[in-house]
């Protein structure tokens, strides 16, 4: 995928719901997000003729560790979530007493992979599964999000006329 459309897209975002998260507490709010599209051209890269892909099935996995002063830590969880019309997942992830995310050491592992395909058309993993984060810094100081790379489903065979040899 493209990163740059990849950064705007997580930017207007992130702006959007910086706007409108306001932790109730100095506890850290942490979200992981990411999103799928379909790969029309078969390329594992988001090309003109590619698109974000609603309702597609992704499992995340993850496990925080969080070292402060006097507490230690620590959040595992694996859940299920549907892409939105956008082919963005969501996972919020409650405040952790007694950690902020100004001060805290936090060490993470995340990875998603997909389930499963909204589209009968597009229905092949191709990037099945990411690892790769990216820190997202927030408005808010107790809000961490992580974005894990794009994954991506094709069809089942290459459409010659719209994306060539």
């Amino acid at each position: 995928m493209n990163p740059i459309i990849l950064f705007l897209f997580f930017s207007l975002f992130i702006m959007t719901l910086s706007l409108q998260t306001e932790p109730a507490t100095n506890n850290a709010q942490i979200i992981v997000m990411g999103l799928v599209y379909c790969d029309v051209c078969t390329t594992n890269s988001f090309s003109r003729h590619s698109y974000f892909l609603p309702g597609a099935e992704v499992q995340i996995d993850c496990n925080f560790r969080a070292y402060v002063p006097k507490t230690k830590e620590q959040v595992s969880f694996s859940v299920n979530r549907t892409t939105d019309k956008h082919g963005v997942y969501m996972v919020e992830i409650p405040s952790v007493d007694g950690i902020e995310c100004a001060e805290a050491d936090i060490a993470s592992t995340c990875q998603a992979s997909l389930v499963g395909s909204s589209s009968a058309s597009c229905n092949i993993p191709g990037y099945s599964s990411t690892t790769d984060e990216m820190a997202i810094k927030s408005r808010h100081p107790n809000l961490c999000i992580y974005s894990l790379a794009a994954m991506n489903f094709r069809p089942s065979k290459r459409n010659a006329r719209l994306c060539g040899k």
